[in-house]
């Protein structure tokens, strides 16, 4: 589990292992792959400060994630800050940003944030800040102002199993990812049979958006060695697999007893809200 101190909040990681299988549950139920693969869970990032119902924070945080909602359906990224200038009281404010990854077309890009919001609230209830990333898209609020605030903690990294020492394969790698800081926003590059992509948040600045890549690369030839890995940081994300091949677990050192209260909560009402239909469909069958 990551402990760290971002922006004066306290936030838990909590990872992919105890909640994918469940979200995957409702999602496979959907006859439309894209759309499966594009929200599979990755992370939730959840503050441990709360707010109260029917506070003024919840006001604007309800505002913030409609208008991320909307905005979704005309851009792939925006940022916003709801209640700051106006009557509002100074912990009401709400900060916020999404984004979705660059080769996705805008309506799979709405619909993954809306998946991505109605998570959100799920995963981290009255958290005062939170960030939940999904494979195509990625959500955040805070109650102070973190925008364009460079932030290259790791949040999360998955590796595939480690493989024989290639020289070339390692080689090529090397070429994928020496290609992949220079990205202005989305970059996809390969080298024959390896491929990867990076992507910067909207708010960074080019500089800050190099030098989070740098970083995340830096990270993916350090923590992985394998045929194929993920890094996220806080503000970019890095990838690369050899083609065919994208078999990933997930960082067993991230998983903590918050995860796994989660994934119980989850599951109790992923169960419900199936026996639901369930029970719905064979009312209609015996009337």
């Amino acid at each position: 589990m990551l402990r760290r101190l971002h922006l004066y909040s306290t936030h838990k990681t909590i990872p992919a292992p105890r909640l994918t299988s469940l979200f995957f549950l409702f999602l496979s139920l959907s006859s439309y792959d894209n759309f499966v693969k594009a929200h599979i869970f990755i992370y939730a990032d959840c503050s441990q400060e709360t707010y109260v119902p029917n506070s003024p924070f919840e006001e604007n945080h309800n505002s913030l994630l409609a208008s991320i909602v909307s905005s979704s359906s005309q851009a792939s990224y925006n940022s916003f800050a709801i209640g700051n200038g106006s009557s509002s009281p100074p912990e009401g404010i709400c900060y916020g940003l999404y984004q979705c990854r660059g080769d996705l077309k805008t309506t799979d890009c709405s619909r993954c944030i809306e998946s991505a919001v109605n998570q959100i609230s799920l995963v981290c209830p009255y958290s005062y800040g939170a960030a939940l990333q999904l494979e195509a898209c990625y959500v955040r609020y805070e109650h102070i102002d973190f925008l364009g605030r460079l932030d290259t903690n790791l949040k999360y990294k998955r590796c595939s199993k480690s493989v024989d020492n290639d020289v070339e394969f390692f080689r090529r790698r090397d070429d994928v990812l020496a290609d992949l800081p220079t990205a202005m926003g989305f970059k996809v590059s390969c080298s024959g049979p390896v491929e990867g992509y990076a992507q910067c948040l909207g708010d960074l600045s080019s500089s800050d958006c190099s030098s989070c890549l740098a970083d995340a690369v830096g990270q993916l030839k350090n923590l992985c060695g394998s045929a194929a890995a993920d890094v996220y940081l806080g503000q970019c994300y890095a990838r690369y697999w050899a083609s065919g091949y994208y078999d990933l677990t997930s960082d067993s050192s991230n998983e903590d007893d918050e995860g796994k209260t989660v994934a119980i909560v989850v599951g109790i009402l992923a169960g419900v809200a199936i026996l639901i239909v369930l029970l719905s469909f064979c009312r209609r069958v015996m009337d």
